[in-house]
């Protein structure tokens, strides 16, 4: 399945948390002490190949589910045809003890009803023997709630992180050691035959959930390698008689054309990120690439961000933003985009896609979200952000018990039941009759579901994954797969491939604070004359700490 997974995003509030573990860490607090000899925060860098041995065993399940669209990976294959018959992959209830599981999940959006007030929860409980009672938070601010929970050390027993959130974490391995449970000796080769659907993972996955030398958590293997997509309402350029995009001067100019505040219509939310992109700003661990002497080079450095930098500002300065975008960091992007027609152009992960689209169309039928092929601004091919890393990593509490993470581990297995399975059915549509009326072409969604679902059991669990399918969005898979399968070929090659990174303390402190003031000049509340001296500051606060490292950590990477 796809699931709508924003990408990351950064505040001030995300600064705070970040500096409150790093005090932590740095004081010789309780949540570090004894973790480590090594001068605190200077980062580290393994090799993942040196742990091979310590990965669980990849079995495949013996589907006999043929795909309808293939993938060229790391984008999975897709299914525009629900199975017609569905088979029980967990034959007993996974919960033997009756205990509650307290778990922690990001949402984007309203936040769903709780355990008591919610007929989904109490459905997929009951399946499992054993309720989940989710904490959610806001996928916008997760970050602080991380930190915070971190250092306070008062964590759930079911922990997601999501993949992007680590970055902002400081001495994040040495948090782990402290508070989660070592997963190795439970998951290593055949000790991972009890569960089966966490076998069937991509090795590369499992080599990711690697921190300290061991298998710290289970991670929810990525479903596509893109975190960003430009997308447009294709409906509303129809009506304006507007083609898509092919280049950023065709972009621009119809950004002026539909710009209308009158109308109360703009073309665009935040899209730095795409125009970085079209402009080849490297994206690798974050922005990194090699220079042509083979040094470690950061996107702030570079000429391609300067002229990113310049273009956005003057979208700004055009007034071609969205003003609630512009005056907060919170307000609701898909909103705007897909439910007003408030903006024509939004940048998004592609696990919005599909959702939006599928709650908005009861309304508009007319609907129609696309996205925009990624082009160069400056000749020659594109170059197109992302990765194969999981999406996110479960973490288990440690000190919970053998028994009691053995019956977290069949939790989590059964939460990773794949297509074609009751369990997924139930997982991803809920209950028949309530939360999904059955057609020929699968089970639709009702608007109970859209309350009360927000992919809680998807963030404690992970499956191998797959697009689709989505009966009321006939022509998602198709599209999306053409266009994944179109944008993999320009995939930057990222050099540190194969080595799992603990920037330092100081640069992952650093990195929100200065994305605020790029900020501050892109909307104009500082010169652009500016960003000489931020970039100074960056190199100063941890930027050539973290050039450092990754410079020893070549070799590592081959």
């Amino acid at each position: 399945m796809t699931h709508q997974i924003p990408g990351a995003r950064a505040s001030r509030r995300n600064f705070l948390g970040l500096v409150g573990l790093g005090a932590a860490a740095v004081a010789g607090g309780p949540l570090l002490a004894g973790c480590s000899e090594k001068p605190a925060g200077t980062g580290t860098a393994q090799n993942l190949d040196a742990f091979a041995h310590l990965l669980p065993t990849q079995k495949d399940l013996g589907q006999s589910i043929t795909p309808d669209v293939i993938g060229t990976r790391p984008v999975p294959d897709g299914y525009t045809r629900y199975p017609a018959t569905l088979v029980d992959a967990i034959t007993e209830k996974p919960g033997t003890s009756g205990k509650e599981i307290t778990a922690m999940t990001p949402a984007w959006g309203p936040a769903p009803p709780g355990i008591g007030q919610s007929a989904y929860l109490q459905a997929v409980n009951a399946e499992l023997g054993t309720p989940v009672n989710f904490t959610i938070q806001d996928g916008m601010t997760y970050a602080d709630k991380l930190n915070a929970m971190l250092g306070a050390r008062d964590v759930p027993e079911l922990l997601c992180v999501p993949g992007w959130e680590v970055e902002k974490i400081p001495r994040f391995a040495e948090a782990i050691g402290v508070l989660f449970e070592d997963l190795t000796d439970h998951l290593k080769g055949d000790a991972v035959n009890p569960y089966p659907m966490l076998a069937s993972f991509p090795t590369g996955a499992w080599r990711n959930a690697i921190w300290n030398g061991r298998l710290a958590a289970v991670p929810n293997p990525t479903d596509g390698p893109f975190p960003w997509a430009l997308f447009t309402r294709k409906d509303l350029l129809d009506a304006y008689g507007l083609a898509v995009p092919t280049s950023l001067d065709e972009l621009l100019a119809i950004a002026k054309q539909v710009t209308d505040p009158a109308k109360k219509v703009w073309a665009f939310d935040d899209i730095f990120a795409m125009i970085q992109m079209y402009h080849k700003v490297p994206g690798s661990k974050g922005g990194w690439r090699l220079a042509a002497d083979g040094t470690p080079e950061f996107k702030y450095e570079t000429p391609e961000f300067r002229q990113a930098l310049e273009v956005m500002a003057r979208i700004y300065q055009d007034g071609l933003v969205h003003p609630d975008i512009v005056a907060s960091k919170g307000a609701d992007s898909v909103q705007l985009f897909a439910k007003n027609g408030a903006t024509l152009f939004t940048r998004a992960g592609l696990g919005m896609w599909q959702g939006a689209q599928a709650e908005h169309q009861k309304v508009n039928p007319k609907l129609n979200i696309q996205p925009v092929p990624i082009f160069s601004a400056t000749g020659g091919d594109p170059l197109v952000w992302g990765d194969d890393e999981p999406i996110s990593y479960t973490f288990i509490r440690k000190g919970v018990g053998k028994e009691r993470v053995e019956e977290l581990l069949r939790v989590i297995n059964w939460c990773s039941a794949p297509l074609g399975s009751q369990e997924a059915q139930l997982r991803d549509y809920g209950v028949e009759g309530k939360h999904h009326t059955p057609t020929p072409n699968g089970p639709t969604k009702t608007d109970l579901a859209f309350k009360e679902m927000a992919n809680q059991y998807f963030f404690i669990s992970g499956r191998n994954p797959t697009i689709g399918p989505f009966p009321d969005t006939p022509t998602f898979v198709p599209d999306m797969l053409a266009y994944s399968n179109d944008m993999v070929r320009y995939l930057e090659k990222d050099p540190w491939d194969g080595v799992k990174l603990e920037m330092p303390a100081a640069y992952k402190a650093n990195q929100v604070p200065t994305e605020d003031k790029i900020t501050d000049v892109l909307r104009g509340r500082r010169p652009l004359s500016d960003i000489d001296a931020i970039v100074q500051e960056w190199k100063a606060s941890g930027g050539e700490e973290a050039r450092r490292l990754l410079a020893e950590s070549l070799p590592k990477a081959g």
